[in-house]
């Protein structure tokens, strides 16, 4: 009776994320550009980046927030890590992002994450003196995400984030919220199969406020100043659908090589496909490398065509030091690179504790 209501939940899971799906999904290239808040389309986790974020139907632990929150449900006991992301190098782009996962139970996890987007200081320019800066200003991007997942059975696992979005500088912000839902299937001898299913970022639509839409003018035949405020248009969030798969070959001494496969249907831009390996010499040192592909990627970067910098190659590497083996607690450090065609390309470093 047990196992069939954790089937019925899982299948509630994937009934709630079709009909989304197909009403949310019917754009094109032709949208790009008329979202907003693309910065949750931003992996600011290193591990997953590393082989371009191909892993989302194995994604485990916190990493899993953000590519397939089933995967939180895997989370051990006590996860935690620090992320820091060197967007586009070149740009002073910086990403830092933290977070905790906790396992609940026998079979929940809890999880949050912060991510913070920084972009350094911006001149201050104006219409009547561009050349000449009249200070800086810092824009600010932050994303607050809150999850819980369960293993629904032995190879059902599920689960649904809540995200708020918050944008803004001195004088301009706007906040919004937004949703993700995803499942993830085991299956094998060895548990070695994985596929999975996430939608993302599916919310009401965001709008800017604030002092800095308001100008002070002198209306025709009056003396006075009057304050007028500037209607900002509403914007809609970045929705994506993922569907991938998985396959882990094992070897002898706990060596692994995991293949897997991504397919990415955003709803304001050209679909990707993702795919990567993943090497692990008895989960102590993990190599990984990763391939982006869309449609128009190799044109140049002026060709109407090609509409995003941040495909092709990915690589990372993880270094693991066990802590206490009886546990499985460990302490690991993380690089990622992620190719662009402009810039120098995007850098990450992170640091795990699993405990």
């Amino acid at each position: 009776m047990k196992t069939l209501y954790r089937n019925l939940i899982a299948i509630l899971i994937v009934a709630l994320i079709f009909p989304i799906a197909n009403t949310t999904f019917a754009g094109n290239k032709d949208r790009a550009g008329q979202a907003g808040a693309t910065e949750l389309l931003i992996n600011p986790w290193t591990r997953s980046s590393g082989w371009a974020s191909a892993n989302m139907s194995r994604v485990r632990g916190l990493e899993a927030i953000w590519g397939n929150i089933a995967g939180t449900a895997f989370t051990p006991k006590t996860q935690l890590i620090f992320s820091n992301t060197q967007w586009l190098k070149g740009t002073g782009t910086n990403i830092m992002s933290f977070g905790l996962s906790q396992k609940v139970g026998d079979a929940g996890a809890f999880s949050l994450a912060v991510m913070s987007m920084n972009f350094g200081d911006i001149d201050i320019r104006t219409v009547d003196n561009p050349d000449e800066s009249q200070g800086t200003y810092q824009p600010s991007l932050l994303n607050i995400a809150l999850a819980y997942s369960k293993a629904f059975s032995n190879s059902i696992y599920g689960g649904f984030v809540l995200k708020i979005i918050s944008e803004s500088i001195a004088d301009v912000s706007a906040v919004g919220v937004a949703i993700d839902a995803g499942i993830q299937y085991v299956t094998g001898a060895e548990e070695q199969i994985s596929f999975g299913i996430a939608l993302k970022n599916v919310g009401p639509k965001m709008k800017f406020s604030g002092d800095g839409l308001s100008i002070r003018t002198i209306l025709t035949n009056q003396e006075t100043q009057f304050t007028l405020e500037q209607r900002s248009m509403e914007f809609e969030m970045p929705a994506q659908l993922n569907i991938g798969a998985a396959y882990d070959f094992n070897f002898a001494n706990d060596y692994r090589l995991t293949a897997a496969g991504n397919f990415v249907s955003n709803s304001f831009s050209r679909d990707q496909f993702t795919g990567g390996l993943e090497f692990s010499l008895k989960e102590y040192v993990q190599l990984r490398g990763g391939y982006t592909y869309e449609k128009g990627m190799w044109e140049e970067t002026t060709n109407v065509e090609n509409i995003n910098i941040n495909n092709g190659l990915s690589a990372g590497l993880t270094v693991q030091v066990p802590l206490n083996r009886e546990n499985g607690s460990y302490i690991g450090i993380d690089y990622a690179y992620r190719e662009s065609h402009a810039f120098s390309g995007s850098h990450s470093f992170g640091i795990i504790f699993n405990f």
